[in-house]
């Protein structure tokens, strides 16, 4: 997810996002302990996408401003 695409977003759309990708981690994370996991880069790959909607919400309450 690029971060244009998470500026786009309403503040709810973010949230819910946010919680979905939660959601989906916990389940990769149980995946990996299993050993069932196959892509173990999307484990990655969503924690950095968690970071940069929490860099972007973060950044929106402090009027920091993206051009």
């Amino acid at each position: 997810m690029k971060p244009d695409e998470i500026r786009k977003m309403t503040r709810e759309e973010r949230l819910r996002r946010l919680n979905e990708l939660r959601l989906e981690l916990i389940k990769l994370r149980m995946q990996a302990r299993v050993g069932t996991l196959t892509n173990t880069a999307r484990i990655r790959n969503i924690k950095r996408d968690i970071a940069r909607i929490l860099t972007i919400m973060r950044e929106e309450e402090l009027g920091i401003s993206r051009e």
